[in-house]
């Protein structure tokens, strides 16, 4: 069976799939640039003082914005930094929670401004506030 779908519906897919990867490159570029790691390390640890500085890594996995084939492997890296630590977890005696360490905050906080800029360079320069609001709606409506 041949799905037949609109060359809007084609170009927009494709567009939103180029930007993401267009935008999230120039914004671990201007990381990078800055002496920072990438921003994945950011994202675990905002959800991780999102969380009041503790999640279970399949938690991690849950709330962070990119795909995460290994939380494992991110969390062993963020570790060795002596950006979070693992703890045995109270509810289950085999399973880790992993908390942010106050280096870690220290971290995120001085990625912060960086980050941001780069959001206003990258994406909300070119949108404008009334754009950036109409995006943010559609785009919610994908995620239902």
């Amino acid at each position: 069976m041949t799905v037949m779908l609109p060359d809007s519906t084609i170009a927009a897919w494709v567009r939103l799939v180029r930007v993401s990867q267009s935008v999230i490159g120039a914004i671990e570029a201007d990381l990078k640039a800055a002496g920072f790691p990438a921003l994945d390390w950011y994202d675990v640890l905002l959800e991780l003082e999102r969380a009041g500085g503790a999640l279970r890594p399949r938690e991690i996995a849950r709330e962070t914005l990119f795909a995460r084939y290994s939380v494992t492997r991110l969390v062993d890296r963020l570790e060795a930094q002596g950006l979070v630590n693992r703890v045995a977890c109270p509810e289950d005696a085999r399973g880790a929670v992993i908390q942010i360490t106050q280096k870690g905050r220290k971290l995120r906080h001085k990625m912060w401004p960086v980050y941001a800029a780069a959001i206003k360079r990258h994406f909300a320069d070119k949108l404008g506030e009334k754009d950036a609001g109409q995006l943010a709606r559609l785009l919610k409506r994908l995620m239902a």
